[in-house]
């Protein structure tokens, strides 16, 4: 009913119920299988070290040394020491499994941190742009260039022309159909203008050693319109 174990030829060998004789393994080649496995873990070790961070990866290499040497072993110890070879290389692989899923777990959650902080600064970024844009004022529009106001000319100073009194007309006082007329006190006739003085020209080498105020003060006094806003040399031309 059950397996039924049973040495054949001294041990070489196990008989099963209903089946063929399985050879048994030996405990040198138990031993000879742990540190072919040791020296596959330590060679996958090194692999995996290149493409970790510095401080992960010079912890893995001193297990993967611990499990390279255990894998290195001589036929003669493999034949008087068996189990030791065995468990040596073993507990090297069980060290570097640990290991390599240690780092892993905690590389992962590092990535998953890295993520998350990620998201939260472009939430943040993003809450801090609408507030700005709810806080900052529209400015006032500026008029377009086709619609800017064009600029007003003053209107030049136009000269004003001298007043001339006209003379009065004589009053007459004839009477009408022989009726004498009222005796009217007769208004006082306008005195008339005086005519103005002729001013001798200046000389121009005279004028040109004068400053522009006393340009403007001798054409003031030779009552000349609209000198104001003349050059020294249009004033210099004007009172010669």
């Amino acid at each position: 009913m059950g397996r039924i174990n049973a040495p054949l030829g001294g041990g070489a060998g196990t008989l099963t119920q209903g089946g063929p004789v399985v050879a048994r393994k030996s405990k040198t080649e138990k031993a000879a299988q742990a540190a072919e496995a040791a020296a596959d873990a330590a060679k996958d070790a090194k692999r995996l070290s290149k493409t970790l961070p510095k401080k992960h990866a010079k912890k893995l290499l001193s297990l993967a040394e611990e499990a390279k040497e255990a894998a290195d072993v001589s036929k003669k110890k493999l034949v008087r020491k068996p189990r030791k070879v065995e468990r040596t290389a073993t507990a090297a692989v069980a060290a570097l499994t640990k290991a390599t899923e240690k780092i892993e777990a905690k590389l992962e959650a590092k990535a998953a941190e890295k993520k998350a902080a990620e998201k939260l600064v472009a939430k943040a970024r993003k809450r801090a742009e609408r507030a700005a844009a709810a806080e900052t004022p529209a400015g006032p529009e500026l008029p377009s260039r086709a619609e800017a106001p064009s600029p007003v000319e003053a209107p030049s100073p136009a000269e004003v022309p001298t007043a001339e009194v006209a003379p009065p007309a004589d009053v007459e006082s004839p009477a009408v159909n022989g009726i004498p007329a009222p005796s009217v006190a007769a208004e006082p006739a306008p005195e008339r203008r005086k005519p103005r003085a002729a001013v001798a020209p200046f000389q121009a080498d005279d004028l040109t050693s004068l400053t522009v105020p006393e340009l403007r003060a001798r054409a003031r006094a030779a009552q000349h319109r609209g000198y104001s806003r003349l050059t020294k040399a249009q004033l210099i031309e004007l009172l010669s």
